[in-house]
């Protein structure tokens, strides 16, 4: 199994929260599965931080690639595929790293570890419960 973590799941992860369910622990700690983070999760990181949205998020911003790799996590980049993919995505929903992760976990196969319903609208899985 190949997982992208949303946000507030790898915030959930990194800070041992148990808002994170038990099933989504147990398949981004399994060995057997990949995980990765997508560079949109930098830009969240770093936009809430800025904001004061995520006060707590400045060691994460300013150290996004070493904590991920530290967690044994893969880093996804954005390529021009995604950001074409993530623009003509249909629908209303407008947040853009949202839309990046739908793009990026439809073309590269990955399931969507998030507990936000929206995503059931597009064509993709997701895992949370």
């Amino acid at each position: 199994m190949r997982l992208l973590l949303d946000t507030h799941a790898l915030l959930w992860w990194l800070a041992d929260d148990p808002a994170l369910p038990t099933l989504a622990r147990k398949n981004i700690f399994s060995r057997l599965h990949a995980a990765f983070v997508s560079g949109a999760s930098a830009g969240e990181v770093a936009t809430k931080y800025r904001i004061g949205a995520l006060p707590q998020g400045g060691d994460l911003a300013s150290r996004f690639d070493s904590i991920v790799a530290a967690e044994s996590f893969e880093s996804l980049p954005i390529s021009s595929l995604h950001g074409i993919r993530a623009g003509l995505l249909p629908g209303p929903h407008r947040d853009p790293f949202d839309r990046m992760l739908i793009a990026q976990a439809q073309a590269e196969d990955l399931i969507l570890v998030s507990n936000d319903k929206v995503f059931d609208h597009y064509k993709l899985h997701r895992l949370w419960n």
